[in-house]
């Protein structure tokens, strides 16, 4: 049995997110209905980060165990050739001994990307936020402040949000101004259910005047979901990419490596992978 790593693409807008579901369509049923073809037996996919219903990818990366023999090259292309057109395989290489998708991953990053105009998108709607009330992206940045570092995210997490603890460590956390479009890059150990998007709407709020840039930090401090204030939409998040030690040596997106690099290098250190 061999492990192979794999970097995935997709457009978010048609699935039902990343996790398998009985009646309907995800990534996960796409690509493990693609990898079987290839492979003429049953293939699972088990990724670095399950994304909600309307949430895109460009770094997703996954792993995949099969005795099928093919070469790296064929998974690629045999695969891809099984896929719609909003999800792609963009790599696929063998993995090191002891690598997991998830469990050898340091950390994830997610960019939320809003147009902030008057006017409502009518290209790449599906890609991005609209807000139409003019927001301020430096009190944004400042607001993020109390945010960065380990918390308790309960606050920011989806009432069905079923991890077992809600501490997470926030690394990077970032707003800029792009024109007529906000960016929010956001880089954590890992993700609640729903947490981006509930910090991109506590944000956006501060943002466009209606709270002060003290209010996220008063959220989070408060543990109550209720407290936080609106979800931000689906379309304006992607998950961006992945670092795991430097031995896995998988390729980034030049945004996300810049990002992992600037991080202080003592929490990148490699670390013993569950099985």
């Amino acid at each position: 049995m061999i492990r192979y790593a794999a970097g995935v693409e997709y457009d978010g807008s048609r699935f039902a997110g990343w996790q398998a579901q009985p009646h309907a369509r995800t990534v996960q049923g796409a690509i493990e209905a693609a990898l079987s073809k290839v492979a003429n037996r049953p293939v699972t996919a088990v990724c670095a980060g399950r994304t909600d219903a309307g949430v895109h990818a460009t770094g997703q990366v996954i792993h995949f165990d099969t005795d099928a023999p093919r070469a790296a090259h064929s998974w690629l292309l045999g695969v891809n050739s099984n896929l719609d057109p909003d999800v792609a395989l963009q790599w696929v290489q063998p993995a090191p001994a002891g690598y997991h998708a998830r469990f050898s991953a340091l950390a994830r990053h997610y960019r939320y990307t809003i147009v902030n105009r008057l006017a409502r998108p009518a290209l790449g709607r599906e890609r991005i936020a609209w807000v139409y009330r003019p927001l301020d992206a430096q009190v944004m940045q400042t607001a993020t402040h109390g945010l960065v570092g380990e918390h308790d995210f309960s606050a920011f997490r989806a009432a069905e949000c079923q991890a077992a603890s809600p501490m997470r460590r926030i690394h990077h956390l970032a707003v800029a101004r792009r024109g007529e479009r906000v960016v929010i890059d956001i880089v954590a150990n890992g993700f609640l259910h729903h947490m981006v998007r509930n910090v991109a709407g506590v944000l956006i709020a501060v943002g466009s005047g209606k709270a002060s840039p003290d209010w996220p930090a008063a959220v989070l401090a408060s543990r109550d979901r209720t407290a936080g204030g609106v979800t931000a939409p689906a379309s304006g998040l992607c998950f961006m990419g992945v670092c795991y030690p430097p031995e896995c040596g998988w390729s980034l997106d030049a945004d996300s490596r810049v990002l992992f690099n600037a991080i202080d290098p003592v929490w990148l250190a490699p670390r013993k992978v569950q099985q």
